[in-house]
């Protein structure tokens, strides 16, 4: 009778095994973005088998797409304002996420304790980066200058830490509770270090890191809208046209925007020696679409005669609105318009989501008005 009971044991956790890598391999499938995610936290890509993880994902998906969703409506006006800081100053864009789990892109909102704004800095953190909190006027529901303190703070915590991911989750528990958590455990590996059973770190912190990972994965996956590419190259959707000057070396353009040059190479089949000739002027190149921001703010086409549009705004199309109105209305450029967002004609649908190029003054005009509005909110709340 033991033998038997013995046998259906090893029985059960073959099976149990079997089953939990079968829900790796789906979350692999499922969220393929999760090679270029994990990339960036500094997260060896085998955590994708992490059966905590694996679990995480099959509890929380659903809750955190529709999450994602709202923060992405909520956030449309200031997301450009925020992505265009992260990849100018040396953090990933990706860090945009970490805001979205803060915040929910909201400006107005205030933890249990007392934390406040898009990034959730409490008063005595934010006055060390130079945020101004009093009864008037409080800094941390300001877009750019909460975004550039939050900036400081996480490229603080990577100096100090080696690693994104926990550059992040000291983000959330503070810098002595990873400090111990590491000395404790006697490695800085992500598995070890958020073990359920071991408890490194407070319970919020190991979800907290688990939550923002996905999410990003969620956001990855819709911002190149992964698993139904098609077309002759495999790469129709998901990616965006841009120009460059002739005589450009895929090398240079891989390095702005962070990616391999055999990526780059792939969407680009038709360049030879991974240099545009200079026979033209100007040459259409396909980037993957969730580059968009990082070319157009680090690119600078060194033809001085062309207007280099190098800020980007979001808008979401209204009944009755044509790229030329559009273009009108944010003193753009209608065929910049188009590349920016892969349009192949003119045809625009209710609620479409658009990138547009604008001019700086533009740009600053309107983050202007944008902040105006939300600190009438906040006085009116």
């Amino acid at each position: 009778m033991k033998k038997h009971r013995e046998c259906l044991q090893k029985i059960l956790l073959v099976f149990l095994l079997f089953d939990t890598r079968l829900q790796a391999i789906s979350a692999t499938e499922k969220y393929p973005s999760y090679s270029y995610v994990f990339s960036e936290f500094d997260v060896d890509e085998s955590y994708i088998y992490n059966v905590d993880f694996v679990s995480f994902i099959e509890k929380n998906e659903k809750r955190l797409k529709s999450f994602y969703d709202n923060s992405l409506k909520r956030g449309k006006e200031i997301l450009p304002t925020m992505q265009g800081l992260l990849i100018t100053d040396r953090v990933s864009d990706l860090f945009i996420y970490l805001s979205m789990v803060e915040s929910g892109f909201s400006s107005s909102v205030i933890s249990p304790k007392k934390a406040v704004g898009l990034w959730q800095f409490m008063p005595a953190t934010a006055r060390q980066y130079n945020l101004t909190v009093c009864d008037s006027y409080d800094e941390r529901c300001d877009t750019r200058s909460s975004t550039t303190a939050a900036i400081n703070y996480l490229n603080k915590l990577y100096k100090q830490f080696g690693k994104w991911y926990l550059a992040a989750m000291a983000y959330n528990c503070g810098e002595g509770c990873v400090k111990k958590a590491i000395k404790k455990a006697g490695t800085d590996d992500l598995e070890v270090l958020i073990d359920k059973q071991a408890k490194y770190l407070p319970y919020e912190t190991r979800n907290y890191i688990k939550k923002i990972l996905l999410v990003a994965m969620i956001g990855e996956n819709a911002a190149l809208n992964i698993g139904s590419f098609g077309g002759d190259d495999g790469f129709e959707t998901g990616t965006a046209k841009v120009e460059v000057s002739g005589y450009t070396k895929f090398k240079e353009i891989a390095k702005l925007l962070k990616m391999k040059t055999s990526e780059l190479l792939k969407l680009n089949k038709k360049i030879k020696d991974g240099v545009v000739t200079d026979d033209k002027s100007s040459y259409t190149i396909t980037i993957p679409v969730d580059k968009i921001f990082a070319f157009y703010l680090r690119y600078k086409f060194p033809d001085n005669n062309r207007s280099n549009k190098s800020y980007l705004l979001s808008h979401n199309v209204t009944l009755g609105e044509t790229i030329e109105s559009i273009a009108k209305k944010y003193f753009a450029n209608e065929e910049e318009i188009r590349i920016a967002n892969h349009l192949e004609d003119d045809f625009l649908e209710l609620g479409q989501f658009l990138t547009i190029p604008v001019s700086r003054q533009t740009f600053e005009n309107i983050e202007i008005k944008a902040n105006i509005k939300s600190n009438k909110e906040i006085i009116t709340k």
